[in-house]
């Protein structure tokens, strides 16, 4: 609403600047057609005519279903599966040719109207949530026998093909969404029990190929910056779970190399991305986002392994679930194959992107941070093969955690980032009082050190921020 009140603020001000003698009218006239003055009563019309269709809609939607629940009972199987279809079919087409018709409009010279796009995307909408109730009723229908998972990998797959072939960022986020709650639905049934293997679980066991293969392309489409976000979310957190890499780094006897490839390869495969691997694709749209997601993973794994109980032994009598062994011996190799491969072939390309003499900034850019991929895939292959290093590991991953933390810092310091700055400084606060709460400490200690901490914190932050005037000042005198 604050967005839809400013040209009507800029117009009542520009019609007293007017009267008033401060601008003339040849201004006023430019002002008027920079923020279409003319255009503002068609535009309340088309909105308040959008949400009238919009609450008949909804009326309209609850009549239908409360007709179908009235007679579901008495119509045959024929007749639900023939009028569940036709709801949905009537309902993506009248959907599709609204959201439609603004850019044939566009295209033909007319003025395109904002609410029909609006309203054929909520059509749109509507009907993926049709699509899931058609695919729940007609599995009651004709007596299907699928579980939970099942329903929301399949409904969200069907999504994904409209947003495919729509190129909708709306439909894009939700079969994202979809696709996930199939996944965690499915991910116990996978991991503790040994029935036959169907698709659903095989889709769960492949999730980290899937995410990657299937999500990434959806955002060049949709060109979404959310979507791809969502993509590497999807990817990274199944890839974990998939793997159990926390709880894998305490055994010995199992695969060495699990909990390396867990680690390393999301920072890996995110940092080294670039947009101009794809063919079509000559503009850089998504790798700031990627590389700034690898250094979130970067965090989130030098936090978690700076514990010390991540090195630790399970006690005595503790043993993993009944089939948990089986499917460590048949890990998804494929994934991980295909992953690493691609990871391979984007470092390769990054650095014959910088076969001319880089800036020594980005040569210790690139070194450092594949130092924080060797190091992240090393210490734990090592504790698991070689031998046992749980104390010099916690040193190795604290001290890596701190060097993240005051490189986001001095970058956040040196391009005015407020991002970075107080990434780094959380990070650093979150270290240090993580440390003291874990290891056994007096209380007068742990006041102080939570004292120290919120002080620099504040001082810091008021620092950065006085600073930021300055610097815009200096910047603009040169």
């Amino acid at each position: 609403m604050l967005l839809d009140n400013f040209p009507r603020k800029i117009r009542q001000e520009a019609q007293l600047w007017r009267d008033e003698g401060i601008i003339s009218s040849s201004q006023y006239e430019q002002l008027a057609n920079r923020y279409q003055f003319n255009n503002l009563e068609a535009a309340t019309r088309d909105r308040f005519v959008m949400i009238v269709i919009g609450i008949g809609g909804i009326l309209l939607v609850l009549g239908v279903i409360t007709f179908v629940a009235a007679n579901w009972q008495s119509w045959t199987r024929e007749v639900r599966f023939i009028l569940m279809m036709s709801l949905f079919l009537s309902t993506a087409i009248t959907g599709f040719y609204t959201w439609r018709q603004p850019a044939l409009s566009k295209a033909e010279g007319k003025k395109p109207q904002r609410s029909k796009r609006l309203l054929g995307e909520a059509l749109l909408i509507l009907s993926a949530f049709i699509l899931g109730a058609n695919i729940l009723l007609m599995a009651q229908t004709f007596n299907i026998v699928g579980s939970s998972s099942e329903l929301f990998l399949a409904w969200g797959f069907g999504v994904l093909i409209m947003a495919y072939s729509l190129s909708l960022n709306s439909l894009g986020i939700l079969a994202i969404v979809l696709i996930q709650i199939g996944y965690w639905s499915g991910l116990g049934d996978w991991w503790y029990t040994s029935n036959d293997l169907t698709w659903a679980r095989l889709l769960v066991r492949h999730m980290p190929l899937v995410s990657w293969l299937l999500f990434v392309p959806l955002a060049y489409i949709c060109r979404s910056r959310w979507i791809f976000g969502l993509a590497a979310f999807a990817f990274t957190t199944s890839l974990q779970f998939n793997l159990n890499p926390l709880q894998v780094l305490t055994y010995s006897d199992i695969a060495p190399w699990v909990a390396s490839f867990a680690f390393a390869l999301p920072p890996a495969l995110l940092w080294s991305y670039d947009d101009l691997l794809f063919p079509t694709v000559n503009y850089r749209l998504f790798q700031p986002l990627a590389r700034s997601l690898a250094l979130v993973c970067f965090g989130f794994v030098f936090y978690i392994l700076s514990f010390r109980w991540q090195w630790q032994f399970p006690d005595y009598g503790y043993t993993l679930p009944t089939t948990n062994s089986n499917i460590l011996r048949t890990l998804p190799i494929i994934d991980l194959g295909i992953l690493s491969g691609l990871a391979v072939l984007q470092w390769l390309f990054l650095l014959r992107q910088r076969s001319n003499p880089p800036r020594r900034e980005v040569i210790f850019t690139i070194a450092l941070v594949s130092a924080f991929i060797g190091i992240t895939a090393l210490v734990p292959f090592w504790h698991q093969a070689v031998s046992r290093i749980s104390e010099l590991g916690i040193f190795v991953f604290n001290v890596l955690l701190a060097i993240l933390a005051w490189g986001l810092i001095q970058e956040g310091i040196k391009l005015n980032d407020r991002r970075s700055f107080w990434g780094g400084m959380l990070l650093l606060t979150l270290q240090v009082v993580s440390r003291v709460l874990e290891y056994d400490t007096d209380l007068l200690f742990k006041s102080l050190v939570f004292v120290m901490c919120g002080s620099a914190l504040i001082s810091a932050g008021l620092w950065f921020e006085r600073r930021q005037p300055a610097a815009s000042k200096s910047s603009g005198k040169a």
